[in-house]
């Protein structure tokens, strides 16, 4: 039976205000913002359409969430109705106003004064509609349509109707910030940024004219009439976890303001020793991190407030790791923002869709061969367009995070189909990451890296392909502390009835086993993983994120000593 479990984030909510008031766009800021989260009307229906509206939500928290007020599962014929009203202050208003919505799962029809204004069906993306023609002055009425059925052939992660195990509640509905902007007919709709280790090349997409961009710690200024520029601060500092040197700058085009930000940061390979080692900034570099699956029991895909995002980041750094893999979820903005700004590496996962069979791939790739052809999997032409879609759409959003190294294509076989194929696609998009195409298993021939999943049996450094070698998940190993648990299911790798024998368990994995791997060459480990979900209890922090299962004055110093034994390796 479940429990139910709140962050301490939640008494902070519960004072008041707007949820997840901040500006959600950090590196497309401008001053023009109106946030619409906060109590909406709401009705589940079969209907696609209704009048009666019979209860409140708070928006933006999903309907299945204990935050949202409704905490109902939604069927796969329900549609979930929101509606509320705004006024538009006039010295908002400029030329164009847009209405943004974070993200909405699955499918969403969006209508302003009882006029259809758009749609969408990318459950993970945001998207942005001109309301411009559609706004009247005084009171204007939102009515937001969703449906979700957990549709396969849309990107699903780990949501499903049976929850147990691995696989967790769905999310349906509005589950990011809702906002208003009100932008210049001649503006700035996105910018491009891309690093070195002395200049960005930063490309403006919209805006025509001349162009000036100041960089705001130093004033030094930059102006370009075309759409593209190179910036070189005078003063260097590269981007590391260590160091999240980050500069802010203000681009101005005509009567168009915004604000951004950029790190000077490169990430590759490098042969040291006959061994092929990842780098980050041109050296090689350990990554030492941990499965991020980004859910929380009060806000399931969302914390109470930004501080739940804030103080995962810190508290795994204040163990000692550097980086977190983003897994089968995109995040908010504000998530990539925080990892920017405090030090945290990201390895982001794409996000599955099609079929997930336990047999085919699960059973199959751990008993007998991980090298199946990929070539007739999930042959649904369909279901291939949108992961190619969203995979495009992805690599747009995240681009200009500096936090972001590596990608995964397809993890353990979800949705796989033609890897090469799509590594090969994925660089046309990207080219400035590492690009993983197959995690754990199913390998091809082209990828980055070497990338396998190790759980039930001890690390070991096996014949390898002579690629770049990434422990892309190991570990899971389960402590269920008193009170601190969401049902009575345990689910993990290994099993301790004690906290002391976990943190040692734990602390003979690194010691022993990862050690030696980093002996032999391997560049990243990803253990499993930051904290509970649900009935899964190997987390280090639990679900409610009120225990940390490692103290850090332990674990830290086995940390550091794996980045030093790697720097010797490695020189």
């Amino acid at each position: 039976m479940a429990q139910r479990l709140f962050t301490t984030y939640s008494e902070d909510l519960s004072k008041g205000g707007i949820p997840h008031d901040y500006y959600p766009r950090m590196q497309l800021r401008r001053e023009s913002f109106i946030n619409l989260n906060g109590e909406w009307d709401f009705a589940l229906t079969k209907a696609e359409k209704t009048d009666a509206f019979d209860r409140k939500i708070l928006v933006p928290f999903c309907p299945e969430s204990q935050l949202s007020g409704v905490e109902e599962i939604i069927k796969p014929d329900d549609y979930m109705h929101y509606k509320r009203s705004f006024e538009l202050p006039k010295s908002f208003v400029n030329d164009k106003v847009y209405l943004h919505f974070g993200a909405i799962d699955q499918e969403a029809w969006v209508y302003l004064n009882g006029k259809a204004v758009g749609e969408s069906k990318s459950p993970y993306i945001p998207f942005s509609l001109d309301i411009t023609d559609a706004i009247v002055d005084g009171e204007n009425e939102l009515y937001v349509v969703c449906r979700d059925g957990i549709d396969k052939k849309y990107p699903y992660g780990k949501q499903t109707y049976k929850r147990g195990g691995m696989w967790y509640t769905p999310v349906s509905g509005i589950w990011q910030t809702v906002w208003l902007e009100s932008v210049p007919k001649n503006h700035i709709t996105d910018i491009k940024i891309t690093p070195s280790l002395e200049d960005v090349v930063i490309e403006v997409f919209g805006a025509e004219g001349e162009k000036k961009i100041t960089l705001s710690e130093s004033g030094e200024e930059f102006f370009f009439s075309e759409n593209k520029v190179k910036v070189s601060p005078k003063n260097i500092i590269n981007w590391t976890p260590d160091n999240p040197y980050l500069y802010h700058f203000k681009l101005e085009c005509g009567e168009d303001t915004v604000y951004s930000y950029f790190a000077l940061r490169t990430v590759g390979k490098t042969v040291c020793g006959g061994k092929e080692l990842l780098t980050l900034n041109g050296k090689p570099y350990l990554f030492q991190g941990l499965l991020d699956q980004g859910y929380y029991p009060d806000g399931l895909f969302l914390p109470a407030t930004v501080d739940g995002y804030r103080d995962d980041i810190l508290r795994m750094k204040e163990l000692g790791f550097n980086m977190l893999r983003k897994h089968i979820k995109i995040e908010p903005l504000i998530f990539y923002y925080l990892c920017d700004s405090l030090g945290m590496v990201v390895f982001q996962d794409l996000i599955n869709n099609s079929d997930y069979s336990f047999i085919r791939d699960t059973a199959f790739p751990t008993v007998f061969s991980q090298t199946l052809s990929d070539k007739n999997l999930h042959k649904n032409e369909e279901e291939r367009a949108i992961f190619i879609d969203m995979m495009s759409k992805t690599t747009t959003l995240l681009y200009n995070s500096p936090c972001i190294v590596y990608y995964t294509i397809f993890n353990e076989a979800w949705g796989q189909f033609c890897a090469d194929d799509m590594y090969e696609r994925f660089l046309q998009l990207d080219n400035t990451r590492i690009v993983d195409a197959t995690s754990g298993w199913f390998r091809r021939k082209k990828s980055d890296v070497d990338s396998r999943h190790v759980y039930f049996k001890k690390l070991k450094a096996k014949k390898l392909s002579g690629k770049a070698f990434v422990i892309s998940e190991f570990g899971g190993y389960s402590y269920r502390e008193p009170n601190h648990i969401f049902s009575d299911k345990e689910y993990g790798y290994k099993s301790y009835k004690s906290i002391d024998e976990y943190r040692s368990g734990v602390a003979s994995l690194y010691n022993e086993q990862v050690r030696e791997m980093i002996n032999c060459g391997c560049s990243a480990f990803v253990y499993t993983q930051v904290s509970d979900v649900e009935d899964e209890t190997n987390g280090i922090l639990t679900y409610d994120r009120k225990i940390c299962k490692l103290k850090a004055q332990e674990f830290k110093p086995i940390l550091d000593s794996l980045y030093d034994e790697f720097r010797k390796m490695a020189n």
